[in-house]
């Protein structure tokens, strides 16, 4: 009965000093977390997508919250109007950030892209460009596989299966960046959705010189330079025989559209233009 009771004894006096040893390494390397990360990350939307350019909603709360200023932090779901009630919360002001949309920077449709070849492989465009450069003449462009649109969580991006490109849904798209991630051509781009949704930009990737792309895609520019000497604003640039728009200096004057012999330069949702007969009569009596 002795030994029972000193055995008993001996583990409760062990117990006791693993049970202060771990109290004192608890308070020691215990890491304190503001607790307003908790409620920032409580107001996003949890969708993880990575358009903040943080690891996940949390990973954008931590970051709100060590910040001095949320200049420069967007989270592109839940927009300028979460962004303010962040700002609330924290004690911040918020810049309006400039809203973004996914571009696809690829008109070669199946019309002006001729297909060479058939690929019959996994339906997927980063296996389909490790393999080769794609069913077509141009090495640059879209391979059609969807892996855009796969990896789009919200719905925005959809193959057309006439042009077989994918499209952008202006209303629906986040600006997450996913599909540009997703896309093993680089031809999907995050820019300035614009006033009134309109944007002006190359829809071409090919650094090809001129003669080669213009007898792999139709519309390919061929970096010809006519857009470069239109702007009367420098915003378009000359690079590896590939004309660039940055959308940040441009005017949306759209003078390249009209010297670009290509028509590799796309114009979104401005109102028609007037005949050119009709423009003329208008100076005329202007003057």
């Amino acid at each position: 009965m002795n030994l029972i009771l000193i055995a008993v004894v001996f583990l409760g006096m062990i117990a006791f000093i693993i049970a202060l040893v771990l109290y004192a390494a608890s308070k020691k390397f215990a890491v304190y977390e503001d607790p307003r990360i908790a409620q920032v990350s409580a107001l996003l939307p949890q969708a993880n997508c990575g358009g903040c350019g943080y690891p996940g909603c949390n990973g954008f709360a931590n970051a709100c919250v060590k910040a001095e200023t949320l200049d420069g932090k967007l989270c592109p779901v839940g927009g300028a109007e979460l962004m303010t009630k962040i700002a609330s919360l924290l004690g911040m002001t918020v810049v309006t950030a400039e809203p973004m949309i996914a571009v696809v920077r690829c008109a070669g449709t199946c019309e002006a892209r001729p297909r060479l070849n058939t690929y019959d492989s996994a339906p997927s465009c980063a296996i389909a460009a490790a393999l080769y450069g794609g069913e077509t003449g141009c090495s640059y462009g879209c391979l059609g596989c969807g892996d855009c649109v796969s990896a789009c969580t919200f719905g925005a991006i959809t193959m057309n299966p006439a042009t077989g490109l994918p499209e952008v849904n202006a209303d629906v798209c986040t600006a997450c960046a996913a599909c540009m991630k997703a896309c093993p051509k680089h031809i999907i781009e995050m820019r300035a959705k614009g006033k009134k949704d309109r944007r002006v930009y190359v829809s071409c990737v090919n650094a090809d010189k001129g003669a080669l792309t213009r007898k792999a895609c139709t519309v390919g520019c061929i970096g010809c330079g006519k857009c470069v000497k239109t702007c009367a604003f420098e915003a378009i640039t000359m690079r590896d025989n590939l004309a660039y728009i940055d959308y940040r200096t441009c005017r949306l004057c759209r003078k390249c559209v009209e010297a670009c012999p290509q028509q590799s330069i796309v114009e979104l949702n401005f109102p028609p233009r007037k005949p050119k007969e009709e423009s003329a009569v208008e100076s005329v009596q202007s003057i």
